[in-house]
Formats: structure tokens, C-alpha cells, sequence
């Protein structure tokens, strides 16, 4: 049984898509410093936005919100268990997602003509240009730690809620029951939404997040997919700021 109406979904969906572009252009097209406080507000602010339209979707099919995160049992060693599978199951996530970014970037380069790494030594341009953009988003200093790592806890909730609470349900309703048709259309949804990383990582995220709803499925709730979320983004961006610290790019 459909989770909200159809008309909402597809709403949600093109809003979700509308966000991504406008977010890669801004990124792309940015000269100078980006005021990353302020995109982390206006990220923040996106992110709650999303959630009252989800918790409005299931409202008018008077399913409660709550039913979206799953049924793990709220108590220490259930929480600890989460946490641990989290940690393991990211360690295994960044293993498969590794070995598929340098299979795309052989194949790239192998269709291209070009070198994976420049004559110079550094990595190919659009490689580069990659990281860059992503590195504009990395804390600088202490309160823009803060406001990341604050920022990682509101999105790690929010998107599992969104991606594998609301999409992967409504697309498994969609599909007359398929888990499967929930798991690859909800993963198409999280790369899609990240618009702003390029190609070759959209493709990286959307496997990521076949891997999160394999996660969900396995152990009934999302906690463990919140964690590990959580962790990665905050991995991800405390790296790219000590690098960035290092003048490293």
C-alpha cells in the first residue's frame, strides 16, 4: 500500500531534482569564496523542508511518520548493535564504492585516451574540478565544524527518512510489493539529488544508497543507515578540510 498519494511523490521528486540543478550551477559557476555558513543554512533550511513534506505526504494516508524509520527497539544494546553494524557495514560500503570509482575512471581513460594522472603528476582536470567543488562545501575553522557537524546529524536524519523511509516504501508499493523496484528507484533518487558532485559521483551515490536500503531491509529500521550517514558525511568533510589545511588542493 502506497505511503502518501502519487501527486505528492512526484512533486517531492521534482523538487528534489530542481534543488540538485540549481545547486550544481551555483557550485560550478561560483568565483571566489563560497560563504559556507550560509550554505549550510540554506542546506539545513532545504533539509527540514523536505521532511514537513514528507510528514505532510504520510499525514494524508494517516501514516505515521514514525512508521518510516522501522521498528529497532529503542534500548542500549539494540542502539550499540546499530552503531556497530553502521561502523562495519561503511567500512564495506567504501570498499565497493572505491573499487567502482577507479573502474570508472579506467574505463574513462581508456575511452578517452587520456591519463588517469596528468604529466604533471596531478590528477586529470575533471578530476580535479571534482574535488574542488566539493572542497568549496569543507569547514574552515571551529564554527564552521560545529555548524557541519550539526549539519550532518540534520541531513543523515532527514535523507534516510526521505530516501529509504518514504521513496524506497512508496516505490516498493509502486512495484506491487517488489523490494527490488523500492532499492533501485530510491538509489536513482539519492544520486540524482546530488546534482552538484557531477556524473561519475551521482553514479557513486546512487550505489550508496542501494547499499543503505540493502542496510534497511536487513535489520528493519533505518537507525543504522542514520549512522553511518551521519559518519560519512562528517568523514568526508573533516578529511577535505585537513587536506585543504594542508594546501594539499
Amino acid at each position: 500500500m502506497a505511503i502518501a498519494p502519487a501527486w505528492h511523490t512526484v512533486v517531492l521528486i521534482a523538487g528534489i531534482v530542481a534543488i540538485s540543478a540549481t545547486g550544481a550551477a551555483r557550485l560550478t559557476g561560483a568565483h571566489g569564496p563560497v560563504h559556507r555558513l550560509g550554505t549550510y543554512g540554506i542546506t539545513a533550511a532545504m533539509e527540514l523542508a523536505l521532511l514537513a513534506w514528507v510528514w505532510l505526504g504520510v499525514r494524508l494516508t494517516k501514516t505515521p511518520l514514525r512508521a518510516l524509520l522501522g521498528t529497532n527497539p529503542v534500548d542500549a544494546r539494540s542502539v550499540a548493535l546499530d552503531f556497530g553494524i553502521a561502523a562495519v557495514f561503511w567500512m564495506g560500503a567504501m570498499m565497493v564504492l572505491l573499487t567502482l570509482a577507479i573502474a570508472w575512471l579506467a574505463i574513462g581513460a581508456a575511452i578517452t585516451h587520456r591519463p588517469l594522472i596528468g604529466a604533471n603528476g596531478q590528477p586529470a582536470a575533471e578530476q580535479e574540478r571534482a574535488v574542488r567543488t566539493l572542497a568549496q562545501l569543507a569547514p574552515a575553522n571551529g564554527e564552521e565544524m560545529a555548524a557541519w557537524a550539526l549539519l550532518c546529524v540534520l541531513a543523515g536524519f532527514v535523507e534516510e527518512t526521505v530516501f529509504r523511509g518514504y521513496f524506497q516504501r512508496q516505490f516498493t508499493a509502486w512495484g506491487k510489493g517488489s523490494a527490488a523496484a523500492g532499492v533501485v528507484f530510491s538509489a536513482l533518487m539519492f544520486g540524482a539529488a546530488h546534482g552538484y558532485e557531477g556524473a561519475r559521483t551521482m553514479f557513486l551515490i546512487a550505489v550508496f544508497g542501494a547499499l543503505f536500503s540493502l542496510l534497511v531491509i536487513f535489520r528493519g529500521g533505518l537507525r543504522p543507515a542514520i549512522f553511518a550517514h551521519c559518519w560519512h558525511d562528517l568523514f568526508a568533510g573533516l578529511t577535505l578540510a585537513i587536506l585543504k589545511s594542508q594546501h594539499i588542493f
